[in-house]
């Protein structure tokens, strides 16, 4: 049996033997050469990391474009470090899933150190930061990382003790971040990009928003020098570039493990962590995949457009980024999770036989999203959108879920939804009142709130960090008795921090309430509703 390891990467002929591609470079001279000089920290230490931004430089070392790798690190989940990192010499084992059921397997080896931010681990990143060697920090923590307030625009606990004590013992990843680059301008204030590669709108501005807003604090009750902000506002010491990225990584897959268990591969047994972290030592994910990077890096950068990255200029990424994440594959993906949990589906790919969710995705795609999506010329929207409703979504090789998608819907529903919304209200040659599909989505996500799938029994709702204040507001209203009613949609459909618009000011409120109402009737009315209408 071979055992995914350092030492396992000299038996070449044995991995050979069973299919499985590894590192062509000397990887003990990477992760040392990496550890004396870094060049590239990585905040979020997940599975989008692991099977795609790892591979990337990944195509760089076997080409002999790079010699150092990259540091992981996490925040939010220290099992994923000592449990798929640690034991496994922080090596990944990428399995890419093929539309005709082929299976390519690549050890991926370009991380050369994991990092925990406990107290040990937080001396290590001060380390890494403070070295002039340091060109880029990225990040995928999912959109909530970057998250400082409430749906009440009130900062959180986390934030508030952060904000109160200053950047000794920092606990949100945000804090951590602000504290860190605080040391690198205490120690000669070299430039650094941090890049947010996160699946969502302005995410560098979100970055750059939540890091300036915790040093402004900062600087107000005298933790930090004056010149910290200044250091933070000029580009060319710090910058915030933006990013687009898509691939489909999904929770790893039972029958990805026995497929490499049959190929005499040990060890590759997936888990759940405490933090309810759906992980293994291997990733599966889909093959295509993108990457749009704003091309501005103070310091330098890796040669990441010879591994398949674009680098452009700003307003191109934003033009991706909005053809993606608002009309092209985000949208879509958060229908199919709602009506897929409310419908009992287990599989993406299964919804996609649906007839009326197949139909659903592309009303809302097609006919709602695409009059006002931008084309940023460099990946056309409409073979875009063509290959994920053809092509990606239908893959029954991809083990995707509505359960996973549906993580954290509130703090992407503003996105996904919202600016196509904001689109329409802006047009003069369109009416937002014309609308009905995406209206139709976000009722159905308030029905799903409920905890009661269309059969009337108990679902679990996947985890949201507004999750609490939804339910409070939604008190009362019971499935199948459309008179327990009373209007508590009123308030969550005004609400501009969760939609990105006041439903009830542009004309939507009433829509979406009648439709709540509909699929609110009894059992089999979410079905009943979708027939109707698709």
């Amino acid at each position: 049996m071979l055992k995914m390891n350092a030492t396992s990467l000299l038996q070449k002929n044995d991995w050979s033997d069973v299919g499985v591609t590894i590192p062509s470079f000397d990887y003990p001279a990477m992760v040392s050469a990496t550890k004396a000089a870094p060049t590239w920290l990585h905040f979020g230490a997940g599975n989008i990391f692991r099977g795609f931004i790892a591979q990337l430089q990944q195509q760089l070392l076997d080409a002999g474009k790079a010699k150092t790798g990259i540091i992981a690190t996490d925040t939010f989940d220290f099992e994923i470090i000592d449990r798929i990192y640690k034991p496994y010499d922080n090596l990944t084992m990428l399995v890419s899933l093929k539309a005709d059921g082929v299976m390519e397997q690549e050890i991926i080896a370009s991380v050369a150190e994991s990092i925990k931010t406990d107290p040990a681990g937080l001396s290590r990143l001060k380390e890494i930061f403070i070295n002039s060697s340091l060109q880029m920090v990225s990040f995928t923590i999912t959109e909530k990382g970057y998250g400082l307030v409430d749906l009440k625009g009130q900062f959180l606990p986390v934030v508030q003790s952060d904000l109160a004590t200053g950047p000794q013992q920092p606990k949100h990843v945000m804090g951590i971040v602000t504290a860190l680059l605080y040391e690198r301008y205490l120690a000669g204030k070299s430039p650094l990009a941090l890049v947010s590669m996160d699946n969502c709108s302005h995410n560098g501005e979100k970055l750059q928003a939540s890091v300036t807003t915790i040093a402004e604090a900062w600087q107000e009750q005298g933790f930090v020098e004056t010149g910290f902000l200044a250091y933070l506002h000029d580009e060319q010491l710090v910058s915030f570039p933006w990013s687009m990225i898509d691939k489909i990584t999904p929770r790893p897959s039972e029958q990805v493990e026995k497929h490499l268990t049959e190929l005499g591969i040990t060890g590759m047994s997936p888990l759940v962590t405490g933090k309810r972290t759906f992980i293994a030592p291997f990733v599966n994910a889909e093959i295509p995949q993108y990457l749009v990077i704003e091309d501005k890096f103070p310091n330098g950068r890796p040669a990441l457009e010879d591994a398949g990255v674009y680098f452009t200029d700003r307003q191109t990424v934003n033009q991706t980024e909005r053809m993606k994440v608002t009309t092209c594959l985000n949208p879509l993906h958060t229908a199919l999770a709602v009506f897929g949990c409310l419908l009992g589906y287990e599989s993406i790919a299964a919804e996609m036989e649906d007839a009326q969710l197949k139909t659903l995705v592309e009303k809302i795609g097609y006919d709602e999203g695409m009059p006002v999506v931008v084309d940023p010329k460099i990946i056309s929207p409409q073979q875009f959108i063509h290959e994920v409703i053809n092509e990606r979504l239908p893959n029954p090789f991809i083990p995707d879920t509505p359960q996973r998608i549906a993580t954290d819907t509130s703090q992407k529903i503003a996105i996904r939804f919202g600016e196509t919304i904001k689109s329409y209200v802006s047009r003069a040659d369109l009416e937002v009142t014309d609308l009905f599909f995406i209206p139709l989505v976000l009722a159905g996500w308030c029905r799903y709130l409920l905890r009661v799938d269309d059969k009337l029994a108990p679902m679990e709702v996947s985890s949201d960090p507004m999750l609490p204040e939804l339910t409070k507001a939604l008190a009362g209203i019971k499935v199948g008795a459309p008179e327990t009613y009373q209007g508590q949609l009123r308030t969550i459909l005004a609400n501009k921090v969760l939609f990105g618009v006041d439903l009830w000011e542009v004309g939507l409120g009433e829509k979406i309430e009648g439709l709540f109402l509909e699929m609110l009737a009894g059992e089999d009315a979410v079905r009943k509703t979708l027939l109707k209408y698709l």
